[in-house]
């Protein structure tokens, strides 16, 4: 399957990593014999990891690095294989590539018992819906108008305000038939995105203009009509469904309808305030989507409030699960080693809050975590950059070693 190939991966890969640093060793051949190690061959683990930041005519900065967090995560904490992520960024995460990645990677391939993925980071809007299947949604402004996901090849009409038209957005009804479609109910999707609009100095909304002049597109509603029929599911059943909830597994949302989901810089790299603190989390501690989402909720300073929230299949009680359903999870951990060449390495620094990656300088010492592989030694920081430090190895340090902080040399 084009989605799942070696050479798609390493692509992607070589190209991601190359945008933090992290290009200057063979990195790809450790990293895939380290994924051989840690992933487990039961339950099999899949994810699809959409990031946008390069839409036509209201960029994002930190979608991209949304993904690259949560790709980090799951390999390192969470035991998946990276051959069984999927990751589309930017020019390929059109409506279409969407689309069929979710049903070639997602529902054609888990099966009862296997753990699914999906995340999604880039523009939300609302639009209307001229023939809804299950009549006017209950937002909050009462206007009947949809929540969609802006895939990167979705424009509005020229003339917009003044003039309407049809946009290329995949709906939130339309990710409840995919979920409904997937076999395995471990399945949790991860939405870093909003559908209402502000900007100011210091961050973006993840948020594209819509309104009752922008259409769902026909096609957009003959998907969703070739589903029901797939499903040999009723309009009524679907109404049915929707209205009680999520069809499969976990939803993690990183903010209420009426709210506003915040790109904006960090230190000296951009993120989504909601993924940030959720993989900051998951690094750090073992924890369910109702833990992860009180702790994000405290984090969260009040000029940036947004509450994130999670939903669960009616009277599951996932909320409760381990996250992403998995039981045997590596070590909490600081840091984990990506590179190593001769006594140098890199080290991605994800599991440090803020304060600490503020605080790191030349000198600051990392010991080792996880027994699992052969590393014994130290590991002493030499400088960082966004998420990535440069150290000095002493000892028999490995690719994909977990470190904790420990001091200053």
């Amino acid at each position: 399957m084009s989605f799942t190939s070696r050479r798609r991966f390493m692509e992607f890969a070589g190209s991601t990593l190359a945008t933090l640093g992290l290009n200057s060793f063979n990195l790809l051949p450790k990293f895939d014999r380290y994924g051989k190690v840690l992933a487990q061959s039961t339950p099999r683990k899949l994810a699809l990891l959409v990031g946008i930041n390069q839409y036509k005519n209201d960029p994002l900065n930190g979608c991209v690095n949304d993904v690259i967090m949560q790709e980090m995560l799951l390999i390192h904490r969470f035991g998946f294989n990276p051959k069984d992520i999927v990751i589309l960024t930017d020019k390929q995460a059109t409506r279409q590539g969407i689309l069929e990645a979710f049903e070639e990677h997602l529902i054609q391939q888990a099966k009862p018992g296997d753990v699914a993925v999906f995340h999604y980071s880039g523009h939300g809007s609302r639009v209307l819906d001229p023939n809804p299947i299950i009549g006017k949604s209950p937002i909050v402004d009462g206007t009947g108008l949809n929540g969609t996901f802006v895939p990167v090849d979705s424009s509005l009409p020229a003339g917009y305000p003044n003039v309407g038209g049809v946009v290329n957005d995949i709906m939130g009804h339309t990710l409840f038939l995919l979920m409904s479609a997937i076999q395995t109910e471990y399945f949790t999707a991860v939405l870093d995105s909003c559908f209402s609009g502000l900007k100011t100095r210091d961050f973006k909304v993840r948020s594209r203009d819509g309104g009752e002049k922008i259409e769902v597109s026909p096609q957009e509603k003959a998907y969703q009509q070739q589903w029901l029929s797939r499903l040999d599911m009723s309009p009524e059943e679907f109404v049915q469904g929707y209205q009680k909830g999520v069809a499969r597994g976990v939803v993690l949302a990183s903010a209420q309808p009426n709210e506003l989901a915040k790109d904006m810089k960090i230190l000296d790299f951009h993120v989504g305030i909601f993924s940030y603190l959720l993989t900051q989390y998951l690094w750090q501690n073992t924890g369910t989507p109702k833990s992860a989402i009180a702790y994000i909720n405290e984090q969260i300073p009040q000029r940036l409030r947004q509450n994130p929230l999670y939903e669960v299949k009616i009277d599951s009680g996932y909320e409760n699960d381990p996250m992403y359903f998995v039981q045997n999870q590596s070590p909490v951990a600081n840091a984990v080693v990506m590179k190593t060449e001769g006594n140098q390495a890199q080290i991605w620094l994800r599991g440090l809050t803020v304060k600490q990656k503020a605080e790191l300088k030349s000198g600051t010492l990392f010991n080792i975590v996880n027994s699992q592989l052969n590393s014994s030694g130290k590991v002493i920081l030499k400088s960082r950059k966004e998420l990535v430090g440069s150290a000095t190895i002493e000892g028999n340090i490995e690719v994909g070693t977990l470190l904790s902080l420990s001091g200053v040399r």
